[in-house]
């Protein structure tokens, strides 16, 4: 590594706690919200300078909140939301300054389930314009960087939160994903990152109104319990009728699993050293018991390019709305060169569209065969080692910035168009020193299944920290 470690772990009423713990010790009087939250704030102030990832600081009413948290298991546990849902009395930027943003009147579908648990939000986190580069670098709003080396990005649009998380500002905090952004932050910077089944959460209608509901909101933590204990208590706000519940789940999975090897990727393969790593990471699950089979990726030939339409077309959109919804401060040319061109590129293949869609729904049936075969899917969660800052620049050349995607970002959108679940671990490490996720997919309902192999291997394998 060549960048500086970042972190914020010290000896304060925070210390080493996770979510779990820190609830537990609210709970126990051990200390208060007051405490955890100014503790938390301090923590954000000395670490975001290197980090830039704060979109909006809410820290005054963060406190006023701390006084009387809402009531629930982790009432009074500090967190930031992503800033591409709406909070209310915060703006909501998307991760651009295309137009002058005002605070939201009121909590969106997600925040308002997300909140209800007893969450205390200290502000937004930073994201990619739009969150479509898997690296946040806006070239005025700055690069979100990564606490394991600040030279290195930290990854997808959750990166802000994601970085805050590993730092140890935040035990917990908001993210979603629409093509790997909960796993690929959670992949570089060390975090357990759970991409839910579609329909799981409550979800705000920007999202629900997608031709093919891709983004999944979720969290990012530092521990299996953490992510465990978060879906007990947002299950008890909000349940999807459709869906298997996912329940108190505490302990590793008894039962032994037929697991799917893939590093071939979808349509670009994994380098040599995530390929062994992710190798290691299936001879552990070996040695625990389970089956492993290698296998290919069940998908179509054109789903790369089927993806990268569906993905342009929703710029497309954001760019052909923009000022009917911002109003006259919107500014189109403020837009990166990576969002105008996927517009551009959805412009002029808008024929294609209808037959794209239609085929990439058809990978839900393609799913279904793959998980009758099989109960998990093991994959890197991706294809190569973390880059630098600068290497997704999105000031380059458009067809620079997207064959570099695809290079790094060659697994995680399957889940995506199929809906299913998948879980980023923070199992593996580079030659460098730098974190790589497993990634563990499953089918449509089954992240306790998911979490309870996370256990298991969490506590066969424990995650490294950042502090150590």
């Amino acid at each position: 590594m060549t960048g500086m470690r970042v972190h914020a772990f010290t000896d304060d009423a925070l210390g080493d706690l996770d979510a779990v713990g820190l609830a537990e010790h609210l709970a126990a009087g051990k200390l208060s919200a007051q405490e955890a939250v100014d503790a938390a704030i301090a923590r954000v102030e000395a670490v975001n300078g290197e980090l830039n990832a704060i979109a909006y600081d809410a820290f005054d009413q963060a406190r006023a909140e701390a006084g009387t948290p809402r009531p629930g298991f982790l009432s009074g546990v500090p967190t930031l939301v992503k800033d591409n849902v709406d909070v209310a009395g915060m703006p909501t930027r998307s991760g651009t300054d295309a137009w002058e943003p005002r605070p939201a009147k009121r909590n969106g579908d997600f925040a308002e389930m997300y909140l209800a648990t007893g969450l205390v939000p200290l502000g937004k986190s930073q994201l990619s314009e739009y969150g479509f580069s898997a690296s946040a670098e806006h070239p005025r709003l700055g690069a979100v960087r990564n606490p394991w080396d600040t030279e290195r990005t930290a990854g997808a649009s959750s990166s802000g939160s994601a970085a805050l998380v590993a730092a140890g500002a935040v035990p917990i905090a908001h993210a979603n994903d629409g093509g790997g952004s909960i796993r690929i932050p959670a992949s570089v910077n060390g975090l357990v990152g759970l991409k839910p089944t579609r329909g799981r959460l409550a979800q705000d209608k920007l999202f629900r109104d997608m031709p093919i509901r891709i983004v999944s909101d979720g969290v990012v933590t530092r521990s299996v319990r953490d992510t465990a204990a978060f879906y007990r208590e947002a299950e008890r706000h909000y349940r999807n009728l459709n869906l298997p519940p996912i329940g108190d789940l505490t302990r590793p999975i008894r039962r032994r699993l037929r697991v799917a090897l893939n590093t071939s990727g979808v349509g670009r393969p994994a380098d040599a050293e995530t390929r062994a790593l992710t190798e290691q990471t299936a001879s552990l699950l070996e040695e625990l018991g389970h089956t492993v089979t290698e296998t290919d990726a069940p998908v179509a030939p054109s789903f790369v390019d089927d993806f990268l339409l569906y993905w342009a077309l929703l710029a497309e959109v954001m760019l052909t709305t923009g000022r009917p919804f911002h109003g006259r401060t919107w500014d189109r040319s403020r837009h990166d060169n990576l969002t105008l061109g996927l517009a551009r590129h959805a412009r002029r293949n808008l024929h294609r569209v209808p037959g794209a869609i239609t085929r990439l729904k058809r990978a839900n049936a393609q799913a279904a065969s793959y998980y009758e075969r099989y109960d998990v899917a093991l994959t890197p969660t991706l294809a190569t080692a973390t880059p630098k800052v600068g290497h997704l620049d999105p000031t380059q050349d458009y067809g620079t910035i997207i064959d570099r995607l695809l290079d790094w970002v060659a697994f995680t959108p399957w889940q995506n168009i199929t809906g299913a679940p998948a879980v980023s671990l923070p199992l593996a490490t580079t030659a460098s020193g730098l974190p790589q996720g497993m990634m563990l997919g499953a089918a449509p309902g089954q992240e306790a299944l998911l979490i309870e192999l996370a256990y298991e291997l969490e506590q066969a394998r424990p995650f490294p920290r950042i502090q150590g």
